[in-house]
C-alpha cells in the first residue's frame, strides 16, 4: 500500500511545536484592520494552539 501524501495546503497554514502541539494563525487578520480596536488586532496577530479534535486530524494529514 502506498504512503499517504502530505496535505500541502495545511503545511503552509500550521506549524507543529517541539512538544507535538499544532499552532495556527487567527482568522480575520488580512484586511480592514482600521475598523478593529487595538486589543483585537494584537490578539489576531498572535498564533494560537489548535484544539485537540482538529489537531488530531491535522497531524494525520501532515503525515508526521
Amino acid at each position: 500500500m502506498p504512503k499517504q501524501k502530505t496535505h500541502k495546503g495545511l503545511t503552509k497554514r500550521v506549524k507543529i511545536t517541539a512538544t507535538g502541539k499544532v499552532m495556527h494563525k487567527h482568522s480575520f487578520g488580512s484586511h480592514l484592520m482600521s475598523g478593529k480596536n487595538a486589543k483585537r488586532r494584537r490578539r489576531i496577530a498572535s498564533s494560537v494552539i489548535m484544539n485537540a479534535t482538529m489537531a488530531r486530524t491535522a497531524k494525520i494529514r501532515l503525515c508526521k
